[in-house]
Protein backbone atom coordinates (compact mmCIF):
# COMPACT_ATOMS: atom_id res chain seq x y z
CA UNK A 1 0.00 0.00 0.00
CA UNK A 2 1.71 3.17 -1.18
CA UNK A 3 0.12 6.56 -0.93
CA UNK A 4 1.46 8.22 -4.07
CA UNK A 5 -0.98 11.05 -4.85
CA UNK A 6 -4.02 9.04 -3.82
CA UNK A 7 -4.69 9.38 -0.11
CA UNK A 8 -8.47 8.85 -0.03
CA UNK A 9 -9.99 5.63 1.25
CA UNK A 10 -13.75 5.85 0.60
CA UNK A 11 -16.15 3.81 2.72
CA UNK A 12 -19.59 3.15 1.29
CA UNK A 13 -22.75 4.61 2.85
CA UNK A 14 -24.49 2.30 5.33
CA UNK A 15 -27.13 1.59 2.71
CA UNK A 16 -27.16 1.85 -1.07
CA UNK A 17 -30.54 3.48 -1.61
CA UNK A 18 -30.69 4.39 -5.28
CA UNK A 19 -29.07 4.21 -8.70
CA UNK A 20 -27.44 7.60 -8.22
CA UNK A 21 -24.94 5.90 -5.93
CA UNK A 22 -23.25 4.12 -8.83
CA UNK A 23 -23.22 7.26 -10.96
CA UNK A 24 -21.73 9.25 -8.06
CA UNK A 25 -19.20 6.51 -7.37
CA UNK A 26 -17.97 6.54 -10.95
CA UNK A 27 -17.59 10.33 -10.87
CA UNK A 28 -15.59 10.01 -7.66
CA UNK A 29 -13.34 7.37 -9.18
CA UNK A 30 -12.79 9.52 -12.27
CA UNK A 31 -11.22 12.17 -10.02
CA UNK A 32 -8.19 9.88 -9.54
CA UNK A 33 -8.06 10.80 -5.84
CA UNK A 34 -9.28 7.46 -4.50
CA UNK A 35 -6.94 4.55 -3.82
CA UNK A 36 -9.31 2.25 -1.90
CA UNK A 37 -13.05 1.71 -1.71
CA UNK A 38 -14.54 -0.29 1.14
CA UNK A 39 -17.97 -1.86 0.75
CA UNK A 40 -19.45 -1.65 4.25
CA UNK A 41 -23.10 -2.73 4.40
CA UNK A 42 -23.65 -4.10 7.89
CA UNK A 43 -27.37 -4.80 7.55
CA UNK A 44 -27.50 -6.07 3.97
CA UNK A 45 -28.18 -9.67 3.05
CA UNK A 46 -25.44 -11.73 1.41
CA UNK A 47 -27.22 -11.87 -1.96
CA UNK A 48 -27.31 -8.08 -2.28
CA UNK A 49 -23.82 -7.70 -0.84
CA UNK A 50 -22.44 -9.94 -3.58
CA UNK A 51 -24.58 -8.25 -6.25
CA UNK A 52 -23.42 -4.76 -5.26
CA UNK A 53 -19.87 -5.99 -4.82
CA UNK A 54 -19.65 -7.39 -8.35
CA UNK A 55 -20.99 -4.17 -9.85
CA UNK A 56 -18.62 -2.02 -7.80
CA UNK A 57 -15.71 -4.29 -8.65
CA UNK A 58 -16.17 -3.47 -12.36
CA UNK A 59 -15.91 0.25 -11.59
CA UNK A 60 -12.91 -0.32 -9.34
CA UNK A 61 -11.13 -2.28 -12.05
CA UNK A 62 -11.91 0.38 -14.66
CA UNK A 63 -10.46 3.19 -12.55
CA UNK A 64 -7.72 1.21 -10.79
CA UNK A 65 -9.22 1.49 -7.31
CA UNK A 66 -8.67 -1.32 -4.80
CA UNK A 67 -11.91 -2.91 -3.58
CA UNK A 68 -12.02 -3.87 0.10
CA UNK A 69 -14.92 -5.78 1.67
CA UNK A 70 -15.79 -5.02 5.28
CA UNK A 71 -15.86 -7.95 7.71
CA UNK A 72 -16.82 -10.72 5.28
CA UNK A 73 -13.84 -12.73 4.08
CA UNK A 74 -15.99 -15.20 2.14
CA UNK A 75 -17.70 -12.45 0.16
CA UNK A 76 -14.31 -10.87 -0.58
CA UNK A 77 -13.11 -14.21 -1.94
CA UNK A 78 -16.29 -14.91 -3.92
CA UNK A 79 -16.34 -11.63 -5.83
CA UNK A 80 -12.57 -11.44 -6.25
CA UNK A 81 -12.13 -8.28 -4.19
CA UNK A 82 -8.64 -6.94 -3.53
CA UNK A 83 -8.94 -7.51 0.18
CA UNK A 84 -10.91 -7.42 3.39
CA UNK A 85 -11.11 -5.12 6.41
CA UNK A 86 -11.57 -6.75 9.78
CA UNK A 87 -12.55 -5.41 13.19
CA UNK A 88 -11.25 -6.77 16.48
CA UNK A 89 -14.44 -8.84 16.90
CA UNK A 90 -14.24 -10.38 13.42
CA UNK A 91 -12.30 -13.34 12.06
CA UNK A 92 -8.68 -13.56 13.19
CA UNK A 93 -6.08 -12.31 10.73
CA UNK A 94 -4.36 -15.72 10.66
CA UNK A 95 -7.62 -17.41 9.58
CA UNK A 96 -8.41 -14.70 7.05
CA UNK A 97 -4.90 -15.03 5.57
CA UNK A 98 -5.42 -18.75 4.97
CA UNK A 99 -8.57 -17.98 2.98
CA UNK A 100 -7.48 -14.83 1.13
CA UNK A 101 -3.78 -15.72 0.68
CA UNK A 102 -1.99 -12.64 -0.65
CA UNK A 103 -5.02 -10.33 -0.71
CA UNK A 104 -4.93 -7.13 1.33
CA UNK A 105 -5.92 -7.42 4.96
CA UNK A 106 -6.54 -4.36 7.09
CA UNK A 107 -7.58 -4.24 10.71
CA UNK A 108 -9.08 -1.73 13.12
CA UNK A 109 -6.88 -0.93 16.12
CA UNK A 110 -9.01 1.91 17.51
CA UNK A 111 -6.73 4.01 19.75
CA UNK A 112 -4.59 1.20 21.13
CA UNK A 113 -0.83 0.80 20.78
CA UNK A 114 -1.24 -2.66 22.29
CA UNK A 115 -3.54 -3.71 19.43
CA UNK A 116 -1.18 -2.13 16.89
CA UNK A 117 1.71 -4.22 18.20
CA UNK A 118 -0.43 -7.36 18.04
CA UNK A 119 -1.38 -6.68 14.41
CA UNK A 120 2.20 -5.88 13.43
CA UNK A 121 3.02 -9.46 14.44
CA UNK A 122 0.07 -10.65 12.35
CA UNK A 123 1.62 -8.90 9.33
CA UNK A 124 -1.46 -6.95 8.30
CA UNK A 125 -1.29 -4.74 5.22
CA UNK A 126 -2.64 -1.64 6.94
CA UNK A 127 -3.77 -0.46 10.37
CA UNK A 128 -6.87 1.67 10.89
CA UNK A 129 -6.77 4.14 13.78
CA UNK A 130 -9.57 6.30 15.15
CA UNK A 131 -12.02 7.80 15.56
CA UNK A 132 -10.08 11.05 15.41
CA UNK A 133 -13.15 13.28 15.21
CA UNK A 134 -16.86 13.05 16.00
CA UNK A 135 -18.53 10.84 13.40
CA UNK A 136 -22.01 11.09 11.89
CA UNK A 137 -21.71 7.55 10.50
CA UNK A 138 -21.54 5.64 13.77
CA UNK A 139 -21.25 6.13 17.51
CA UNK A 140 -17.67 6.83 18.58
CA UNK A 141 -16.59 4.31 21.21
CA UNK A 142 -12.86 4.89 20.88
CA UNK A 143 -11.49 8.44 20.63
CA UNK A 144 -8.00 8.69 19.17
CA UNK A 145 -5.60 11.62 19.56
CA UNK A 146 -3.51 13.02 16.71
CA UNK A 147 -0.22 12.14 18.39
CA UNK A 148 -1.14 8.46 18.16
CA UNK A 149 -0.23 8.49 14.46
CA UNK A 150 3.27 9.70 15.29
CA UNK A 151 3.66 7.01 17.96
CA UNK A 152 2.58 4.24 15.61
CA UNK A 153 4.85 5.60 12.87
CA UNK A 154 7.78 5.27 15.27
CA UNK A 155 7.28 1.51 15.64
CA UNK A 156 6.14 0.34 12.20
CA UNK A 157 6.17 1.11 8.49
CA UNK A 158 2.75 -0.49 7.99
CA UNK A 159 0.47 2.12 6.39
CA UNK A 160 -1.97 3.92 8.66
CA UNK A 161 -5.56 4.62 7.68
CA UNK A 162 -7.11 7.36 9.82
CA UNK A 163 -10.85 7.10 10.43
CA UNK A 164 -13.66 8.98 12.14
CA UNK A 165 -15.46 12.20 11.23
CA UNK A 166 -12.94 13.34 8.63
CA UNK A 167 -14.00 16.29 6.47
CA UNK A 168 -12.61 19.19 4.43
CA UNK A 169 -11.96 21.25 7.57
CA UNK A 170 -9.96 18.77 9.64
CA UNK A 171 -8.36 16.38 7.12
CA UNK A 172 -5.06 18.27 6.81
CA UNK A 173 -4.36 17.75 10.51
CA UNK A 174 -4.13 14.03 9.84
CA UNK A 175 -1.96 14.41 6.73
CA UNK A 176 0.41 16.65 8.69
CA UNK A 177 0.81 13.80 11.18
CA UNK A 178 1.73 11.55 8.22
CA UNK A 179 -1.42 9.41 8.06
CA UNK A 180 -1.07 7.44 4.83
CA UNK A 181 -4.76 7.28 3.98
CA UNK A 182 -7.94 8.99 5.16
CA UNK A 183 -11.05 6.81 5.44
CA UNK A 184 -14.07 8.96 4.66
CA UNK A 185 -17.77 8.14 4.48
CA UNK A 186 -20.31 10.52 6.02
CA UNK A 187 -18.66 13.66 4.63
CA UNK A 188 -19.01 12.23 1.12
CA UNK A 189 -22.39 10.49 1.22
CA UNK A 190 -24.36 12.45 3.83
CA UNK A 191 -23.19 15.97 2.96
CA UNK A 192 -26.15 18.37 3.02
CA UNK A 193 -24.37 21.10 1.09
CA UNK A 194 -22.29 19.24 -1.51
CA UNK A 195 -22.80 16.26 -3.79
CA UNK A 196 -20.25 13.43 -3.42
CA UNK A 197 -17.90 14.69 -6.16
CA UNK A 198 -18.02 18.29 -4.92
CA UNK A 199 -17.25 17.09 -1.39
CA UNK A 200 -14.30 15.05 -2.62
CA UNK A 201 -12.85 17.97 -4.57
CA UNK A 202 -12.52 19.92 -1.32
CA UNK A 203 -9.88 17.41 -0.23
CA UNK A 204 -6.81 18.66 -2.09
Amino acid sequence: MKKANKFIYIISPNRIKNRNFFKDLEEIFKSKKVKYFQLRLKNENIHNLIRYGKRIKKLCKKYKVKLIINDNVKVALKIGADGCHLGQADMKISQARKILKNKLLGVTCHNSIKLVKKEIKNQVDYIALGAFFKSSTKIVKYKAYLGLITKVKSITNIPIVAIGGINSINYKKLLLKKADFLAISGYIWNNKKLNPLEALKKLK
